[in-house]
């Protein structure tokens, strides 16, 4: 038995804010991205640590940072000849749990049904 979503407020976007809101999810909708998010929930690293803790090509990381930066979800600063990111806020890691939370219950309840099928 499913029980109804809970109700929320409606929330009425404009259409400028659909398009920002689906570019977001967007920048999210590639497990590399995924993982530099992940790696960056450790705190700040510079790129040549990011490639050694994701197995990534630089170019690839370089290239998927990039996105990522330009979305807003991490941040990142020069000093010399290192780059260094980091994420912007914790926000999208919620978001992530979110989905991660919803993923593994969805999961588990296809797992059920084929037990009980």
């Amino acid at each position: 038995m499913t029980t109804a979503p809970k109700r929320r407020p409606p929330k009425t976007l404009s259409p400028a804010m659909l398009d920002e809101v689906a570019d977001r999810f967007k920048a999210l909708a590639e497990p590399n991205r995924l993982l530099l998010l992940q790696v960056l929930q450790t705190g700040e690293l510079a790129v040549g640590e990011i490639v050694e803790r994701t197995g990534l090509s630089l170019a690839n990381a370089s290239k998927q940072l990039q996105q990522l930066h330009a979305a807003g979800f991490i941040q990142r600063r020069k000093e010399g000849l290192f780059v260094y990111y980091t994420l912007a806020d914790f926000d999208v890691l919620t978001l992530c749990d979110l989905m991660c939370n919803r993923v593994s219950r969805d999961a588990k309840a296809a797992e059920r049904a084929l037990r009980a099928g």
